[in-house]
């Protein structure tokens, strides 16, 4: 995915959706910060950062925080409006192996009971057969592995939500895969922390059980790009 990014220096993040930073003449901008989570472990004031200008010219913020420089080294993608896309790009490009037999792929289709929910992406694959993955961006430093990214941030109702609809998938004999993208640098593992969200660590034991299939892969920066890169141990 190609962005045009800019760079700036992170100051702080409030009010949840809302961040400043300083640009390169001095001066400080609120931006628009699209993480509804915590964003534990990733919110260090004076590191770089990144964001990007809406094309939209009625926002009240025209700019989007979209990536935070770690303290030590690497980066993490922070906006969670773009991981959806980065995985649809990569199952488009052969790039995820475990996806790559289908003939049809689709976005943000409902699903679920009465349709209230709506899957990230949903492959028709070549048998004829169907395929659901929810998608999940992962970018907390783990409190007890210091390369492990762990999922979730904060607790995610949403989250057990969705996790309990793909198990409902799954025990119908129909393909359901929970697809975590860890979207910081430092990190070579994905795992869940259940001492933030037990219930959603419950609820992904149940699906599991049921047959719901969990792929992690990791993303790759550049200044200008960003991309859904290579599969990454899940521990649980």
């Amino acid at each position: 995915m190609k962005l045009a990014l800019e760079s700036a220096v992170f100051l702080r993040r409030y009010k949840r959706f809302l961040a400043d930073v300083k640009l390169k003449d001095g001066s400080e901008m609120t931006v628009h910060c699209p993480n509804s989570g915590s964003m534990k472990t990733l919110l260090n004031p004076g590191v770089k950062c990144q964001i990007i200008k809406s094309p939209n010219p009625n926002r009240k913020y025209p700019y989007t925080l979209t990536t935070l420089n770690l303290p030590k080294k690497g980066r993490a993608l922070v906006d969670t409006q773009l991981p959806n896309q980065l995985v649809y790009e990569a199952i488009l490009a052969g790039d995820v192996p475990e996806l790559g037999a289908f003939s049809k792929i689709k976005r943000e289709v409902p699903y679920g009971v009465e349709n209230k929910s709506r899957i990230d992406i949903l492959l028709t694959q070549e048998d004829g057969s169907l395929c659901y993955i929810e998608i999940k961006n992962c970018t907390m430093l783990s409190d007890t592995h210091k390369t492990r990214a762990d999922f979730p941030d904060s607790v995610t109702t949403r989250g057990q939500k969705h996790l309990r609809e793909l198990g409902l998938l799954a025990h119908k004999g129909i393909r359901a895969v929970q697809f975590f993208l860890v979207s910081r640098t430092d990190c070579n593992s994905c795992g869940i922390a259940d001492y933030i969200d037990k219930a959603y660590a419950d609820e992904l034991r149940n699906a599991m059980s049921l047959g719901v299939e969990v792929i992690a892969y990791n993303c790759s920066f550049t200044p200008k790009n960003i991309k859904c890169k290579s599969p990454i141990p899940f521990v649980f």
